[in-house]
């Protein structure tokens, strides 16, 4: 090898440990990035041909994609974390196939889901089918969750289960009097009594009455009235308007549950409303009356308060009265090779010719991790590995730099030579 080989071969160790620095920089600035993924350099050798022909070393950049960072919990639920494998997908606005692991996202004035570099996080709308298509980004929309209050929705279906006393005294009185809930007159009996909560079309409460009575060994009738007509000074009968509804139950002694003649339902106008029906279909005899299940569909108007994302991805607003809307299912992408995905600016990613192509899923599917709301995962650099990089990285460049001043003082040499 010649002396200016010498010195060449010195000059590509240099450009190796000054890019192994930039790498080690950018890692350091980078440490509490979220999402960030170390960038490493590998080392191949140079050779140019045989005997003492100069070579040296060349370097290729690589980036841990695989290597996750440990979630940290923050305070906002649209801050979102992958546990396992999976990238969310963004896009801006124009072009989709942005991947990424930093899921640091927030509202902006429209209501989309966005990340620090203004890229929007994509899924499924609720609304349209949440069908994926796995090999594909068909399908995909922009994350946008609505601020619009909950509109009122009318009663239309309810439930309601209870065990009937089968020892309850049979009111002879009441069948011969004609003083069952039904005949709504003063003075009336029943077994057991229960009130539900229906709404109306305003989204108004409507308070129902459900009076259960047994009148014979194996009937009883369940009569429904609305408690704004009750006689308040009379204890309730006789109410200002007739019943809502009523009907007699037949059941089988021997086990307690309905026969297959007997009515399994009730529909009942709710005032104001809608056609309410009830279903009756587990009522059953036992012991002492006791309601297991009173519920009812619709709901009043109710703002906004928030935004919750499921471990499972579901995207959903939440309201001031404590019910829940499901807007979106987040979804969640990986490449075959990740190490060889294309980064771009802001922790992202593209896939390239080498990453193979985009597939697609759901959190916690096929392969798929799941997603921590309010967690975001952190930079997976090592601050103590980093440093050790960076001192060895001197130490290398101060040794090339070495054997290039050498070859500089012996071509000193040969140039100072005389006759």
């Amino acid at each position: 090898m010649s002396i200016f080989g010498t010195m060449q071969t010195s000059i590509s160790g240099m450009n190796a440990q000054s890019s192994r620095l930039s790498s080690v920089a950018d890692n350091i600035a980078n440490s509490d990035t979220p999402g960030y993924k170390r960038q490493g350099i590998n080392f191949a050798t140079l050779v140019t041909g045989a005997g003492n022909t100069s070579g040296g070393v060349i370097t290729t950049g690589t980036i841990e994609v695989e290597a996750q960072g440990v979630p940290k919990t923050t305070s906002s639920s649209t801050d979102l974390a992958i546990l396992g494998h999976g990238f969310f997908l963004v896009s801006d606005g124009a072009n989709n196939g942005f991947m990424t692991r930093a899921g640091a996202f927030t509202q902006d004035a429209d209501g989309y889901l966005v990340n620090p570099n203004g890229y929007r996080l994509q899924g499924y709308s609720m609304a349209s089918g949440v069908a994926p298509v796995p090999n594909g980004l068909a399908g995909l929309v922009d994350i946008q969750v609505s601020k619009e209050p909950l509109p009122p929705a009318a009663s239309t279906f309810g439930t309601f289960q209870a065990t009937l006393d089968s020892q309850a005294d049979i009111e002879s009185a009441a069948v011969t009097a004609n003083t069952l809930p039904s005949d709504n007159v003063v003075g009336a009996t029943f077994t057991g009594k229960t009130s539900m909560v229906a709404y109306e079309s305003l989204g108004n409460e409507v308070r129902l009455d459900v009076y259960v009575t047994r009148t014979a060994t194996d009937t009883w009738e369940v009569s429904v009235y609305n408690q704004a007509d009750a006689n308040s000074s009379l204890e309730a009968f006789p109410y200002g308007n007739p019943a809502l509804g009523t009907t007699n139950l037949q059941f089988d002694t021997a086990t307690g549950a309905l026969t297959g003649a007997s009515p399994t339902s009730l529909t009942v106008p709710v005032p104001n409303g809608a056609s309410l029906q009830i279903d009756l279909s587990e009522m059953k005899l036992g012991g002492q009356f006791t309601v297991t299940e009173a519920e009812v569909n619709g709901n009043p108007p109710s703002s906004a308060i928030g935004t919750e994302i499921s471990d499972e991805g579901i995207v959903r607003v939440a309201y001031e009265d404590g019910s829940y809307k499901d807007l979106f299912m987040v979804a969640l992408a990986d490449v075959p090779s990740p190490t060889n995905l294309t980064p771009v600016t802001g922790t992202m990613f593209t896939q390239s010719a080498n990453s193979g192509d985009i597939q697609v899923g759901f959190p916690g599917s096929s392969g798929f991790g799941t997603i921590i709301s309010s967690s975001l995962e952190q930079s997976n650099v090592d601050i103590a590995e980093e440093l050790t990089e960076m001192i060895q990285a001197q130490r290398s460049y101060t040794a090339n730099s070495k054997v290039f001043q050498t070859g500089s003082e012996i071509m000193d040499v040969v140039v100072n030579l005389k006759r």
